[in-house]
């Protein structure tokens, strides 16, 4: 239940005199002339002219001095002072002020432009109408709202009070812009497919379930829209691209929230490489142009997104090698992988038994080579296993044509070369639905219309998807993905777990 504070009972008792004044405490309509922007930018002009000007925004603290007061007001560009004088006002509007407004409030102004002794351009008010009555105070401290969660819960008021969260916001709705452009002037459509689907598919994730009542039949929020997007290339479409939301039943982490965003495209004709290039140029030039430059900061590390010679490139288990010291291959036994990396990970001998050989080297990965990648690197070739969309390495069937880039630590971009081959793509789902039957609910149904789609033939193509809030984080140098996501996923109010508090 929404609390009533005595602050905000005495705000809905003037609302309540408002009304009874016939004063219409929510105006249905007000159009400024001019941002606050623009008149900082012009004030020598304005000033000159002695122009009448109309301005709108949220009031911010109010320093009252008698007969007159200054306030900051704050629009969606910025904020600038207005100063308020009985005779200046007409006397109805001045008492409409003493008595009724209170920071929080959102007004329109008109008036002219000075500056005051201490140089700062302001707006001497000669109207003023009250256009949203705020019923419910500011944080006391406007400028700054610290608490995390209410932050999250409450991302209006932090949109208010922060102008670094609306700036994050506003370069993360560049980068989605920038991103568009990019992919449209190298000739790729924007397509979109079903957010709901009848069977899960596209990567190795657990689905949220749904029902749909008409139909009789359960249906599942999207994890990828990799096979539907893949039957558009089997129809024809060489360059398509998907930005939207996905959806994953997965815990949370600072890298983590069960609905994202993601950039998902296909390229006929290419391999892993290719796309590897395009991904190279493609967030060189999104940051580019969103920041100016392709050196950044992120969590304290110098990062250079063009170095001299371009992005590094390693396959998995050269990387490892280069961080452990120990030389692995996919084909080597379990026992002998067991052997060489148990002193390096943190699970027993036994749980470390329980494993394949493949998921035995993603574990050293993730755990010992992934929080050293800072600089923009190229992770090759995957283990097959773990791939069960991608072509393998020709010659070598037990590694997948695939890649994953990492910057700042940030698993941010995965693709590969796309299997085409539709017995194999069955054999592969055959053997998911096994994983699955025995309880992996990460693994993959079988999509029998994706076989026949195959089965009509999908020239070689490669496939890339971008996490576009990981990108957003690395841009804003956001430490969690809850500062990418305007509305994150959070447990309901009465209680937040001891995870949940850690990664806050």
């Amino acid at each position: 239940m929404l609390e009533k504070t005595e602050l905000i009972q005495n705000r809905y008792n003037k609302l309540a005199s408002l009304r009874e004044k016939n004063i219409n405490p929510f105006v249905n309509r007000f159009i400024p002339g001019c941002y606050s922007t623009d008149v900082l930018q012009n004030a020598d002009t304005w000033i000159a002219s002695e122009e009448k000007l109309t301005v709108s925004g949220r009031i911010l603290t109010i320093r009252t001095f008698g007969k007159a007061a200054f306030f900051h007001i704050q629009d969606s560009k910025g904020k600038i002072q207005i100063f308020i004088k009985k005779g200046e006002l007409p006397d109805d509007q001045f008492d409409l002020f003493r008595d009724f407004i209170d920071s929080g409030d959102i007004v329109g102004i008109e008036g002219i432009v000075f500056r005051t002794k201490t140089g700062e351009t302001t707006i001497l008010a000669r109207q003023l109408i009250l256009l949203t009555k705020s019923v419910r105070p500011l944080p006391e401290k406007w400028h700054g709202l610290r608490d995390t969660d209410t932050r999250y819960r409450q991302r209006y008021v932090d949109l208010i009070v922060n102008l670094e969260t609306r700036k994050s916001f506003e370069l993360r709705s560049k980068i989605i812009s920038s991103c568009r452009r990019y992919l449209d002037g190298k000739g790729y459509m924007e397509v979109e497919t079903p957010m709901m689907q009848p069977i899960p598919g596209g990567a190795l994730a657990k689905p949220f379930v749904t029902f749909h009542n008409a139909l009789g039949i359960p249906l599942y929020l999207r994890i990828a829209p990799e096979l539907y997007l893949k039957r558009l290339v089997v129809g024809g479409f060489d360059k398509i691209y998907e930005i939207n939301r996905n959806f994953r039943n997965e815990g949370l982490s600072v890298r983590h929230n069960p609905e994202f965003t993601m950039l998902e495209l296909y390229t006929a004709g290419w391999d892993y490489r290719d796309t590897a290039a395009l991904v190279e140029d493609m967030i060189k030039s999104i940051v580019r142009e969103v920041l100016g430059t392709t050196k950044i900061t992120y969590q304290g590390d110098e990062i250079d997104l063009n170095p001299p010679g371009g992005w590094k490139r390693m396959t998995m288990l050269e990387a490892i090698k280069s961080i452990t010291g120990l030389e692995l291959s996919w084909g080597e036994s379990l026992e002998s992988v067991v052997g060489k990396v148990k002193g390096n990970l943190h699970e027993s001998e036994g749980a470390l038994k329980d494993k394949t050989t493949a998921e035995l080297i993603l574990a050293l990965f993730e755990e010992k080579v992934e929080p050293t990648l800072i600089q923009p690197t190229f992770i090759m070739e995957f283990p097959k296993e773990k791939s069960p969309l991608a072509k393998s390495k020709p010659g070598d069937p037990l590694v997948a044509e695939r890649f994953e880039f990492f910057v700042g630590k940030l698993e941010t971009a995965n693709a590969y070369s796309e299997l085409n081959d539709p017995e194999e793509q069955l054999t592969l789902f055959e053997e998911q639905a096994r994983r699955r039957e025995k309880g992996d609910q990460e693994a993959m149904c079988i999509d029998e219309d994706y076989i026949r789609a195959l089965e009509y033939g999908m020239p070689p193509a490669s496939g890339l998807g971008v996490g576009m809030d990981r990108l957003t984080m690395l841009c804003t140098d956001a430490s969690s993905i809850r500062d990418a996501i305007l509305f994150p996923i959070l447990r309901p109010e009465t209680g937040r777990t001891k995870e949940e508090q850690d990664i806050e």
